[in-house]
């Protein structure tokens, strides 16, 4: 709970009664490995915090193949927040790759606390906003450099992460095959 309440004061202030408040329309959700945060073709249910464990975003593209876009690990958001906001049917997969806890907020309770807590909305924009930023910084190399590039950047931004998930995932990932990172990483080695 700590480090949710960092995480958020990051973003603005908020006096004791106010984050009592936030925490009390929090639950704690555990999630198996593989199991599904958030599925395609349903509504999202919540936003949630991961306090533990690793998530990533994927979907299906027209050839039937899984494509993970992104991983998100402790300490940050993760929700298909603007599906969630609309309360529309999601069009990508969030899913644990590891055990996972977070601390999830439904969409009534979420509402809530936007409207109790005068200046959340604005804070929530800025964590948006960063989660945003953060999800760009991260794409926007894999577009123009080679593999070995590419994989090499993926282990400065997410240090360790390479040995808690599957390979065929960050393969994915990095727009590459399995065999392609499995040479890269014999080669750098």
């Amino acid at each position: 709970m700590e480090e949710f309440v960092n995480y958020i004061l990051q973003f603005g202030n908020l006096n004791s009664q106010q984050i009592e408040l936030i925490l009390s329309k929090a639950e704690t959700l555990e999630l198996r490995k593989e199991e599904y945060f958030s599925e395609a073709g349903k509504v999202p249910r919540y936003v949630g915090f991961l306090l533990k464990g690793v998530t990533r975003f994927c979907y299906y593209n027209n050839k039937s193949e899984e494509i993970t876009h992104s991983f998100v690990e402790e300490n940050n958001f993760v929700s298909d927040q603007q599906k969630f906001e609309m309360q529309m049917v999601a069009s990508e997969y969030i899913q644990a790759i590891t055990d996972c806890q977070l601390l999830v907020f439904s969409k009534k309770n979420w509402d809530e606390i936007g409207n109790t807590i005068v200046g959340w909305k604005e804070m929530e924009n800025l964590i948006v906003k960063n989660c945003l930023l953060k999800a760009i910084e991260r794409r926007s190399p894999l577009v123009s450099e080679d593999a070995t590039s590419r994989y090499l950047s993926f282990l400065n931004q997410f240090p360790g992460l390479v040995n808690r998930v599957p390979l065929s995932h960050v393969a994915s990932y990095l727009g590459i095959t399995q065999q392609s990172l499995s040479r890269i990483r014999k080669n750098i080695r």
